[in-house]
């Protein structure tokens, strides 16, 4: 997604001028920036404020620290999977949202959780934000696809439909990130399509075409 829902920086008395977005948004992206460079430990303020072309004093005003400001970076740039659209099928809607995952990981919002994912094992409050914004969207949007396929009778009601939603995940995110590919492939999508007849005969559809194969 884009920057321009920026986090709210801590809560301070309005003195002065009103805060310049784009130094936000400038902010953002070099954090960004910087965390793919020199992933979380080897990050600083002063590098990104650099960057920013800001002052660490206009920095700390927005974050009191690297670690709100890493957290401001994985909300301004959470996952945005897009719009949940009833395509009319179960296949359909799960091929699209398999390939709007695939898109979430190969841009910015990937970008940023590969920087911090080892960070998050031992730091609760971005681990936290992680499970917020990058896990529980995608959760809601496998509940309410599930829930479609079942209401047209395509599929039994699902019991756990968060296994569903760990069996997207765990496997789109692996491919992405550790799976080595060339810088032309789209590693995202090539599981996508994968993995959906897979996902499709654990939900209990016969996939007609996988099984010609």
């Amino acid at each position: 997604m884009t920057t321009d829902h920026l986090p709210d920086a801590p809560r301070a008395p309005q003195r002065g001028r009103p805060r310049d977005a784009t130094r936000d948004r400038a902010l953002m992206d070099a954090t960004l920036a910087e965390l793919e460079l020199h992933g979380y430990s080897g990050l600083t303020t002063a590098a990104v404020a650099r960057r920013a072309g800001v002052s660490t004093a206009t920095l700390y005003r927005r974050w009191r620290s690297k670690e709100d400001l890493v957290v401001g970076a994985a909300r301004a740039w959470a996952e945005n999977l897009g719009p949940d659209r009833d395509t009319g099928s179960l296949r359909s809607d799960l091929s699209t949202l398999l390939h709007d995952k695939a898109t979430a990981l190969e841009g910015p919002s990937g970008r940023l959780l590969r920087a911090v994912l080892g960070e998050a094992a031992h730091n609760q409050p971005l681990a936290d934000v992680l499970f917020g914004d990058f896990v529980v969207p995608l959760q809601e949007r496998v509940l309410a696809v599930v829930e479609r396929g079942a209401a047209r009778g395509e599929i039994a009601p699902v019991a756990d439909p968060l296994v569903v939603a760990e069996m997207v995940i765990g496997p789109m995110v692996s491919h992405t990130f550790l799976v080595p590919h060339t810088p032309e492939t789209s590693p995202g999508h090539d599981v996508a399509d994968r993995l959906l007849p897979y996902l499709l005969r654990a939900l209990g559809v016969r996939d007609d075409a996988a099984d010609r194969r």
